[in-house]
């Protein structure tokens, strides 16, 4: 019998490097923990109990879809607690525990499975669940609120609401330093900017977020706030304070970078940030809502696939 030896094909990529989804989102929520940890400090154990439940919730949800879809079950890769650590990132201290039941859902559920699981959602599911329950309970989402709930030791408020109601005269003894301290109202996890970007800087160096979609981010905010500062620098605020208040930060190291829903070209890239960071701005400052950053980046999430067609042109090719 003549011995021939076969071939198998299969399917790209044909080269692997050994990393794991698990362990991108391991190293993820280890950059988390800085804000995590800062905003535990601020407002209590309530804030364990939400980030507990918001973890808790969102690997029940990916585990039910599981079983009722009969599907493999991959609550061990840590993309659904990555979901909800992020998603906690974003909710107040005091949000009650049927509002994280429902914004899990929404992120889990309707943000990702129902597209297709890991990698085929078009949108970033924690930014699409927490834009959900901020349109429908918007109470639960009045920071300076929070503050009365929770007795703080230092004067704190929500600067994007102070601005948004009496001008950039009302927030011009705040310090930018205090805001990158955490010393002002906030999410959980979006108030404790040195947190934010040392977590994000990390994630830089180890190539799990492309830096062109950060730093364009913060292009198009500085570019933006700048134009409306210098016609109206006693209604619109400056480039810094932008970037150190409400999910500014959270959305540029942890938001618009989300694998499936930004470009993976690099042209398209800096396009996408640009976009986030411009129309951040523009709903701040001319829109009815104090923080644009989740709305912004739903929007560009959903011109991702156009603008990631954009590629240039071959050397040689007519």
């Amino acid at each position: 019998m003549i011995k021939q030896k076969k071939l198998i094909v299969s399917h790209a990529p044909f080269i692997h490097n050994g990393s794991k989804i698990s362990i991108k989102n391991y190293h993820i929520m280890l950059a988390a923990l800085p804000a995590l940890l800062a905003g535990i400090y601020y407002y209590g154990i309530q804030a364990v109990g939400v980030i507990g439940l918001s973890i808790s919730f969102s690997v029940f949800w990916e585990l039910a879809f599981n079983l009722i879809a009969k599907s493999e079950k991959r609550i061990g890769d840590g993309s659904s607690a990555v979901i909800g650590v992020v998603f906690a990132m974003m909710l107040p201290a005091t949000a009650p525990w049927w509002i994280i039941l429902i914004g899990t859902f929404v992120a889990i559920i309707i943000g990702r499975e129902i597209f297709g699981g890991i990698g085929s959602n078009p949108f970033n599911p924690a930014v699409l669940g927490i834009a959900i329950i901020a349109l429908s309970w918007k109470e639960y989402f009045d920071f300076n609120q929070a503050l009365i709930n929770f007795d703080m030791d230092f004067n704190m408020f929500y600067p994007l609401a102070a601005l948004k109601s009496f001008g950039a005269s009302s927030i011009s003894s705040i310090s930018v330093f205090d805001l990158m301290l955490g010393k002002q109202a906030g999410a959980i996890g979006a108030v404790f900017g040195i947190g934010i970007i040392i977590g994000g800087l990390y994630l830089i160096a180890k190539g799990i977020i492309r830096w062109e979609i950060c730093f364009s981010f913060i292009a198009g905010i500085f570019l933006t706030s700048m134009t409306f500062a210098m016609f109206a620098p006693t209604t619109y605020a400056g480039p810094f304070f932008h970037l150190f208040t409400g999910y500014t930060l959270l959305g540029i190291f942890f938001l618009s970078p989300e694998d499936s829903s930004s470009p993976v070209n690099k042209m398209p890239m800096i396009l996408y940030g640009l976009g986030c960071g411009i129309l951040t701005i523009l709903i701040r400052n001319i829109g009815v809502y104090a923080d644009g950053i989740l709305y912004a980046i739903l929007i560009m999430n959903i011109i991702n696939p156009l603008i990631d067609k954009i590629k240039p042109k071959a050397f040689g090719k007519v």
